[in-house]
């Protein structure tokens, strides 16, 4: 029986990526205003060449202590799924798993280069013996801190939570909230950090920040049991049934909204009381917004001292990417994200603003998004016609 789907047809999304289509209809819909006025901010500077590890997203693993056999087998089926979509795209990837047994069993291990038809770069992580928790803090430490590339970090594992502190189980010594906020505090790339594990809303708060999308499976440190979120959104990140605008490709956003839901699903089904409430925070008020608040893929209440509603930035993650979205380079995407969320804040001020200026300054953003889907656009050929 499958999970019923979420509402797709109404759904008219205020932060799509935006199309050359959008982008004309919207340049045409100004074209009878006045001659925009100036741009009164900066011209933005062409970026430097970046580093070749630079232009390739990469997703890192934490594959934490299961406890019995019965969650060893979900995470390790969690950990293939992301894999595999990882390698499907083109990302690399990390696996930070236990010290490896000196002779594995053939099931024991989760997915290997040679077990998927691609060819995308996988890097390795630290050398044994070094612990989980140690794995981690030298894989993160690696990193470039200040790219355009995203940079994926999921844990999937139990948590725990004494009142005071909250930790992610690892096989030796535990990850807690301080740990991970203090190896990510220098970075400034685009970050993803998914908590899948139980008890793990005390993470949120600590790790908000701004070009940083955070996800938990709890909304409190107190839901202790077992967390089904981190199943469906491995499920979620790679169905299309989970494309809710239908422009080819699943966002952070509607993989989270996809999963969240079937969680509720799951609950009301077996007659149980819910035990676990995913969050998601993306606007850096370390506050989070539950998938209820969202109708469609627009969140319906206010951010608290009129903060940008949660939910743009993650609606512009993406792990597999369509075809248009895959031509655009880091540095590209990056400008292009950018002037979506000016488009948001825009649009968010107009009530606001003369309705002349409003229009003046939409369409000054919506020329250069046009001139950067233009670059995507192959020259017309010199060439004479036979």
């Amino acid at each position: 029986m499958g999970h019923p789907p979420l509402e797709r047809t109404p759904v008219r999304s205020p932060f799509p990526s935006l199309s050359p289509l959008l982008l004309a209809v919207g340049l045409a819909a100004s074209a009878s205003l006045p001659p925009a006025a100036p741009p009164q901010s900066a011209p933005r500077e062409p970026q430097a060449p970046r580093p070749p590890h630079a232009e390739t997203t990469h997703v890192i693993l934490v594959l934490g202590a299961p406890g019995e056999p019965e969650f060893e087998s979900a995470f390790r089926d969690q950990a293939r799924r992301w894999q595999r979509v990882a390698f499907d795209a083109g990302a690399a990837v990390t696996l930070i798993d236990r010290p490896p047994d000196p002779d594995p069993s053939p099931e024991s291990h989760v997915l290997h280069e040679s077990d998927v038809p691609t060819r995308a770069p996988v890097v390795e992580p630290a050398s044994a013996p070094l612990t989980a928790l140690a794995q981690l803090q030298q894989t993160l430490e690696a990193e470039p801190r200040d790219v355009p590339a995203d940079l994926w970090l999921v844990l999937i594992g139990h948590g725990t939570f004494d009142g005071q502190d909250a930790r992610f189980n690892l096989p030796g010594p535990d990850l807690t909230a301080d740990d991970l906020a203090a190896w990510l505090q220098p970075f400034r790339r685009p970050l993803a950090i998914i908590n899948t594990g139980s008890a793990s809303a005390p993470f949120l708060p600590r790790l908000s920040a701004s070009n940083r999308v955070v996800i938990t499976a709890t909304r409190s440190g107190f839901q202790v049991n077992f967390a089904r979120f981190g199943t469906y959104l491995a499920q979620a990140i790679d169905d299309p049934e989970s494309d809710l605008d239908h422009d080819g490709q699943t966002s952070l956003l509607e993989a989270f909204l996809t999963a969240a839901h079937r969680v509720a699903e799951f609950y009301r089904t077996e007659g149980r009381l819910a035990t676990e409430h995913p969050l998601l925070d993306d606007n850096g008020d370390g506050l989070g917004t539950p998938a209820d608040w969202f109708r469609g893929l627009r969140p319906t209440r206010r951010a608290q001292n009129n903060a940008p509603l949660d939910g743009l930035r993650a609606h512009q993650f993406h792990l597999k990417r369509s075809p248009l979205e895959a031509a655009l380079t880091p540095g590209q995407r990056q400008l292009r994200d950018q002037l979506e969320r000016d488009v948001a804040r825009l649009r968010d001020a107009k009530s606001m603003l003369p309705e002349a200026d409003y229009y003046h300054r939409l369409e000054s953003i919506l020329l250069e998004l046009a001139a950067l889907y233009a670059q995507l656009e192959p020259a017309p050929s010199s060439d004479p016609d036979p």
